[in-house]
Parts: structure tokens; C-alpha cells; sequence
């Protein structure tokens, strides 16, 4: 039997998944990093984007918001304030989402204003990239 790892993701709401995978592929702050069985421990924080998960010889996909990873040779652990696996994104309400923070972004923000408009802005990008993935 081939190798695997455990993937858990949680989010301040509950824990989004944990299952045996074979590979993940974070989206780090420095560019996309993929995490194999055995991999050397690390931790990490990762950005906003997409997450791919390769399991069973299927690649599925979810979009991500920040946060931080641990990485051990048997487990990949995930905290971050979103997960949303690529059939559950509504692609019209990210859309719309998207347009807000953006038309939000050319008012007079606060600096505290401006990072939520901000990280609402990442968290509606990283779930149009996943769902407008081009599927093989």
C-alpha cells in the first residue's frame, strides 16, 4: 500500500477536513509548495489561494484563505479562517463578492477597514481560481 499522509483542516468554524491523502500542494507565501509522505518538518504560514490534494490517484481542489500550516512526515495540518472545497463555492456570490471589495477598495479605508476589504478580496479570488479551474 502506497504511503499517506493525514490532512486536517481547520477553520475558526470547525474542522473542514481530515482525510488520508498522498500529496498537497499549499500555496505559501514565497509560492507553492507541495508536501509529501515523509516530508521534513516545518511550520509555515501560507496565503490565500488554492490547495490541491491528491488522493486515491484523484486531484481534487479547495480554495483557502491565510494561515498557518504544520508540516510533520505524517501529517499536514491546517489553520486558517477559510476552506471551501471547489463544488461548494458559489461562483455568483464570489463574483459579487469580488466587485464589492474591489469597488470598497477606491473609498477612504482606515487601516483596519482596508485589511478586511483586503482579505475579503483574497477569499473571493481564491474561490473563483478553484472553481474556474479548466478541468483535464
Amino acid at each position: 500500500m502506497a504511503k499517506t499522509l493525514r490532512l486536517e483542516i481547520v477553520t475558526p468554524e470547525a474542522k473542514t477536513y481530515s482525510e488520508e491523502v498522498g500529496m498537497v500542494n499549499l500555496p505559501g507565501l514565497e509560492g507553492d509548495m507541495g508536501v509529501y509522505p515523509d516530508h521534513v518538518p516545518l511550520m509555515t504560514q501560507i496565503a490565500a489561494g488554492e490547495i490541491g490534494v491528491v488522493q486515491g490517484g484523484k486531484q481534487q481542489f479547495l480554495a483557502v484563505g491565510e494561515g498557518f500550516v504544520e508540516i510533520t512526515g505524517a501529517k499536514v495540518a491546517l489553520l486558517t479562517d477559510m476552506a471551501i472545497k471547489a463544488a461548494d463555492i458559489d461562483e455568483q456570490a464570489a463574483e459579487e463578492a469580488r466587485k464589492r471589495a474591489e469597488a470598497r477598495l477606491q473609498e477612504k479605508l482606515s487601516d483596519g477597514e482596508l485589511a478586511s476589504v483586503n482579505a475579503a478580496l483574497m477569499h473571493s479570488l481564491a474561490q473563483l481560481k478553484v472553481k474556474r479551474r479548466k478541468r483535464p
